[in-house]
């Protein structure tokens, strides 16, 4: 499996948008359901998540949900920095298996529309760093699943060792991708 840059992945989008700043701070509109239909993502999300990680190193994922409660997910940045992650998880897909990987600030202001078919992580680039994102289903429990994030059969460089990795027990034990049946088809 491989790194591949976003476009080569078909289905997911970095968007980028407009910052407008002056001596009082700045204004961005994070959102347009409009804007992402002509861009071909028709989407009502159901959810908004917020998550804190407070050191540097957090690593969160790689998590998806199966159908029928799968997500679309768009994601940002509001304080701090990560390096996030989407793997190809849909069967029949050229690039099933492989990743994109981008990196997300409070700076860059950039957002990852990462859709149903794909499982997601990120690590903290900085300490305090806040995400927030959008999803298309409901957390579902049940439906609640994720692959071993450091996983050699992906080939993922986290820009952090195993061993100062912060991870929850969960995410720690997870299966790799070979010892996963996908839900998902391409």
């Amino acid at each position: 499996m491989a790194r591949r840059d976003l476009a080569e992945i078909p289905g997911l989008l970095l968007v980028e948008p407009g910052k407008f700043g002056d001596h009082r701070g700045f204004f961005s509109e994070t959102y347009n359901r409009r804007r992402l239909a002509e861009a071909g993502f028709d989407l009502e999300f159901v959810q908004d998540n917020h998550s804190l990680s407070v050191e540097r190193g957090v690593v969160r994922g790689l998590h998806f949900q199966s159908p029928p409660h799968a997500q679309d997910k768009l994601v940002r940045v509001v304080r701090g920095a990560v390096l996030d992650v989407a793997v190809d998880l849909r069967r029949g897909s050229p690039t099933f298996g492989d990743h994109a990987a981008v990196e997300l600030s409070a700076e860059n202001w950039r957002q990852f529309l990462i859709p149903k078919g794909f499982a997601h992580g990120f690590v903290t680039l900085e300490p305090e760093t806040e995400m927030i994102y959008k999803v298309t289903d409901y957390y579902a429990p049940e439906a609640d699943h994720g692959i071993l994030w450091n996983d050699p059969a992906l080939g993922i460089d986290w820009p952090v060792a195993p061993e100062a990795a912060r991870l929850s027990d969960k995410d720690r034990a997870q299966p790799g991708l070979a010892e996963i049946e996908s839900p998902f088809v391409f």
